[in-house]
């Protein structure tokens, strides 16, 4: 029951956290608009909104990973968890969001092919880093039918 409310206590938002969801939609839908605005008399500027709107959102989010990590501790400190699974799932959950990133400014640069290539290499990779975890799991689960 402990780990419940471990868990609750992690997942319960700031009051300030619904504001930054909003400011960050505003903020992209604000660049969407520029783009679409330069798009037609200068094309290759839209380009750079879409990346400096992309950096800047990125630069929010980063501020928000302090609050993953507590969060993180909180549940390895409430299960038997080994430290090297938590930080395969940061590191998945970093991937994942700079291949995401990088690809849909390749989409919108015109790239799809690259951007394509992007997310594959990302699953992959992705893929790789998932293996030790799945090893442990299927470990685990002979362990409990032995």
């Amino acid at each position: 029951m402990s780990f419940l409310k471990t868990f609750s206590s992690c997942l319960h938002c700031e009051k300030g956290a619904y504001m930054d969801i909003v400011k960050i939609s505003l903020i992209g839908v604000g660049g969407v608009m520029l783009g679409f605005l330069l798009k037609g008399t200068k094309p290759e500027y839209a380009s750079f909104i879409t990346m400096g709107i992309g950096v800047v959102i990125l630069g929010l989010a980063v501020g928000k990973i302090s609050y993953l990590f507590e969060a993180l501790k909180e549940i390895q400190k409430s299960l038997p968890v080994d430290g090297k699974h938590i930080s395969t799932l940061v590191k998945m959950l970093g991937i994942t969001y700079i291949g995401q990133f990088s690809s849909g400014i390749c989409k919108d640069a015109g790239y799809s092919s690259i951007a394509g290539q992007i997310e594959i290499f990302a699953k992959l990779y992705i893929m790789v880093l998932s293996i030790p975890v799945l090893l442990a799991l299927m470990e685990a689960i002979h362990s409990f039918l032995a």
